[in-house]
């Protein structure tokens, strides 16, 4: 890259890909499929700890549930929409794993503003049913010819496809 005097601004536009997977389960029962399925852990009690690569690696896994994803934030939407009239529950998650991440950041540290990652869980008006919406992370972070990137993003792909696919799905 060339010497930047100043400031420089540069616009690269893409194309994201929202899905949305409907199901006939309840908001309350695709939930507790999905806290399970993802553990949970604050990165600040591992990342500020002394220790080698290994160490940092072997803490992490010993935190993710079996999708190999950790919740890492949760906001609850519930808890204010209803004072503008909406009757619905909703909690976005924000979810992934370090050493998913690393696979991508490593090819392009820009892939850092979509992992980790996020969903919606959206009870539907029937108050009966709900839906999860996510982002395609592949869609996001790849913007740019990067075949390496893009085969760990499309990895993530698959990894949260199949998370969302089995806490949706009435066995």
């Amino acid at each position: 890259m060339s010497e930047i005097v100043g400031s420089k601004r540069e616009e690269i536009a893409f194309t994201g890909k929202r899905i949305r997977h409907y199901s006939s389960l309840s908001f309350d029962k695709v939930l507790a499929r999905l806290r399970p399925r993802v553990g949970e852990m604050s990165l600040d009690n591992v990342v500020g700890q002394p220790g080698t690569r290994e160490e940092f690696a072997a803490k992490i896994q010993e935190n993710v549930g079996d999708s190999g994803f950790m919740l890492m934030a949760q906001v609850d939407h519930s808890r204010w929409i209803s004072k503008y009239g909406i009757k619905r529950r909703l909690l976005r998650w924000i979810f992934g794993n370090p050493l998913i991440a690393i696979t991508m950041l490593r090819h392009d540290y820009t892939a850092g503003l979509f992992v980790p990652i996020e969903l919606l869980l959206a009870e539907n008006d029937d108050g009966a049913t709900c839906n999860i919406t996510y982002v395609v992370p592949s869609s996001l972070i790849v913007v740019d010819e990067n075949p390496e990137l893009l085969a760990a993003a499309q990895a993530l792909d698959a990894k949260a496809e199949a998370l969302i696919t089995s806490a949706v799905t009435a066995d």
